[in-house]
C-alpha cells in the first residue's frame, strides 16, 4: 500500500491551478465513508474510491448530472458496421492539470500498464472485452502491442474488441478505463499519485491528502470546460461513522453525506424528510461465502446458511429504507435481461426451510454436539454491524451456528476478502454499467479478486464467455440467465437485498440528481448562496 503525507498547497500544486482564493471559495464537503486505498484508478475497486476518480479523471465517456453516458476526454467516436472497432476523438483542449496536452498514447499506454500480469490490478478484468486484454493480463499473450488499442497520431484512438459488446461506451465510464499520465508515471512510477507530483485530467486536481482523514481537491483550471465548473473546492471526508456524520451534516459542516445508519432512518424521515434522498439503486448486498476452503467450500453448508436468512425482516425491521430482498444476483430492472430468477425455496415458509436446512447441515457434519463455528466480517457501519448482528442470530437459533463478528475498517476488510482470508464477509456491488454481465462476471473464475469466495465453475464460465460472443441481445441474456442458474443454485454467494441509495443533501447543493447508480459527479452541482 503505498503511504502518504500531507503536503501544503504551495508545496507542489500550481497557482494556476487554483481560483478564488481572494474570495471565499464554494467548497462541497462530502461524507465519503471510506479510506481510499489508492488515488490510482487503475488498483481502486470501491464506490468510496470512485468518488474521488470522476472528480480527478475524465474517461473517454463519461456521467452526466443523471448518470447518462455523455462525451468526456473524447469529442466524438465511430463505430464499425460489426460493432468491434471504435474510434475515438480526444479533444483538442483536453489537458493535464499541469498543461500537457492528453493524447491517444496516454491511453494506449493506460490499458498496457493495467494489463501486465505483475501490477496485478484488482479490476482489470472489467476491460476484457478489449482485444487481447485478457491473453496479456493472464499473462498467455506477452507482446503488449496486440492489445486492441492503438494511437491513430496524437488525438486519434482506435479501440478493437473481441466482439460486439453492447455496453462499451458505459463501460468506459468507469475508472479502469481512464487515460494515466504517461509523462509522470514514467518519471515517478507509482509515486504519481502524491501530492505535488499527481496530474489529473478531470474537473479537480489534488491538492492535499491528509490519511485516515481527508482528501481536498481544487478547480482544475486546465480542465476544457472549467468555466462552466462552478464549486472550487472538494474535500473528502473518511470517516466512516454515519451517526457522527449524520451530526456533522445537522451542524453544516458537511454538505452531503453518500450514506446513513439506518436505525436513524425514521427519525430522519420525520425530521429531515427534503434532506433525505433515498432511490432505486442497481446494487446487491450479499454475504461473499469462501468456496475454497474452510466450512463453506462445502455447498451443504452454503445452502443451509442462506436459507435460514430472513430477508423480510432485515429489509423491513432493520435496512427499513425500501430494499428488497434478494435471492439472486443480478438485480430487477437491468437493461436487456428480463429475468427475475430466485431460489427454488424463496417461496417456501420459514420452518419448512429451517427443516431442510438442519438436515443439510447435518448431512455436512455439524450439530448439537459439534456446531459449525464460523467468522462473519464486516466494514465499519452500524447498519452492517446491525445486519450481522441479525444474522448471526438467525443462524444460532435455526442450526445452533456459532459465528464470531468481526469488523475491520473498509480499505483492510475488502484487502481481506480479495486475499481470500475469511470465511464469511459482508459485501456490496454497484453497477459499473446497467448490464447483467456486470453482476454475474463477479462469479466467474477469471475475474480474480473480485471473485472474493473463489467460485469456480466451469459451465458458469463457458456460459458467461459464451454470452460475450452473442449480439442477439434476447439470446445472450437467455444464456446469461443460464449462468445465473448456475450461481444461484451453487450458492456462490449469499444474497441478501438489493439496494437503495440513502444519501443526505443540503437544500444549498444545487445540480444533484438522484440516479440507479447513485453517481454525483461535482463539476454539475453549485452551492447556492445564504
Amino acid at each position: 500500500m503505498v503511504k502518504f503525507r500531507s503536503f501544503a498547497l504551495a508545496l507542489g500544486l500550481s497557482t494556476a491551478l487554483i481560483t478564488g482564493f481572494a474570495q471565499a471559495q464554494m467548497t462541497l464537503r462530502i461524507a465519503n465513508m471510506g479510506e481510499p486505498d489508492t488515488l490510482d484508478p487503475q488498483n481502486m475497486s470501491g464506490v468510496w474510491e470512485n468518488r474521488i476518480a470522476g472528480d480527478l479523471y475524465l474517461g473517454l465517456t463519461t456521467e452526466a448530472a443523471d448518470a447518462s453516458v455523455i462525451p468526456g476526454t473524447a469529442e466524438s467516436w465511430t463505430i464499425s458496421p460489426d460493432g468491434t472497432v471504435y474510434t475515438f476523438k480526444i479533444r483538442s483542449d483536453a489537458n493535464w492539470s499541469d498543461g500537457v496536452p492528453v493524447t491517444a498514447d496516454d491511453f494506449v499506454y493506460a490499458y498496457r500498464r493495467i494489463m501486465d500480469p505483475k501490477r496485478a490490478a484488482k479490476y482489470a478484468s472489467i476491460m476484457y472485452p478489449i482485444k487481447n486484454a485478457e491473453e496479456v493480463n493472464s499473462g498467455k499473450e506477452t507482446d503488449f502491442t496486440k492489445i486492441g488499442a492503438k494511437a491513430i497520431d496524437a488525438k486519434t484512438l482506435e479501440i478493437t474488441l473481441k466482439e460486439p459488446t453492447p455496453f462499451f461506451l458505459e463501460l468506459l465510464t468507469h475508472y479502469t478505463s481512464f487515460a494515466i499520465p504517461k509523462h509522470v508515471v514514467e518519471k515517478a512510477g507509482n509515486d504519481w499519485v502524491k501530492p505535488g507530483t499527481h496530474v489529473s485530467n478531470g474537473a479537480y486536481a489534488l491538492a492535499s491528502y491528509t490519511p485516515n482523514d481527508k482528501i481536498e481537491l481544487v478547480k482544475n483550471a486546465k480542465f476544457y470546460d472549467a468555466a462552466k465548473v462552478k464549486i472550487e473546492k472538494v474535500v473528502f471526508f473518511s470517516n466512516e461513522d454515519r451517526t457522527e456524520m449524520e451530526k456533522r451534516f445537522r451542524a453544516g459542516e458537511v454538505d452531503y453525506v453518500t450514506d446513513i445508519n439506518t436505525a436513524r432512518i425514521n427519525t430522519l424521515t420525520r425530521e429531515i424528510p427534503n434532506e433525505l434522498k433515498i432511490a432505486p439503486y442497481l446494487g446487491l448486498y450479499y454475504y461473499a461465502l469462501n468456496t475454497a476452503t474452510g466450512p463453506t467450500a462445502d455447498p451443504k453448508v452454503r445452502k443451509a446458511l442462506s436459507m435460514v436468512v430472513d430477508r423480510d425482516i432485515i429489509t423491513q425491521n432493520v435496512a427499513k429504507a425500501g430494499e428488497v430482498p434478494a435471492y439472486a444476483v443480478v438485480p430487477p430492472g437491468v437493461s436487456n435481461y428480463g429475468y427475475s430468477l430466485k431460489t427454488d425455496w424463496a417461496d417456501k415458509k420459514m420452518p419448512e426451510r429451517v427443516e431442510a436446512a438442519k438436515k443439510l447441515i447435518a448431512e455436512a457434519g455439524y450439530g448439537p454436539n459439534k456446531p459449525l463455528k464460523l467468522e462473519l466480517s464486516y466494514n465499519t457501519s452500524e447498519s452492517h454491524k446491525s445486519i450481522a448482528i441479525a444474522i448471526q442470530s438467525m443462524w444460532k437459533q435455526s442450526l445452533g451456528v456459532e459465528a464470531e463478528l468481526v469488523n475491520r475498517d473498509v480499505k483492510v476488510h475488502y484487502n481481506t476478502l480479495r486475499d481470500g482470508a475469511f470465511q464469511v464477509g459482508r459485501a456490496g456491488w454497484i453497477a459499473d454499467y446497467n448490464d447483467a454481465q456486470n453482476f454475474l462476471f463477479l462469479l466467474e473464475t477469471r475475474t480474480g479478486s473480485n471473485n472474493y469466495g473463489k467460485y469456480s465453475n466451469p459451465e458458469f464460465d463457458k456460459l458467461m464467455i459464451e454470452a460475450g460472443t452473442i449480439t442477439d441481445l434476447k439470446k445472450r441474456a437467455e444464456v446469461m440467465a443460464k449462468a445465473e442458474k448456475i450461481g444461484i443454485d451453487n450458492d456462490a454467494l449469499l444474497p441478501i437485498y438489493f439496494y437503495v441509495s440513502k444519501n443526505l443533501v443540503s437544500q444549498k447543493l444545487k445540480g444533484f440528481v438522484s440516479n440507479t447508480k447513485d453517481i454525483h459527479r461535482t463539476r454539475w452541482m453549485e452551492i447556492a448562496a445564504n
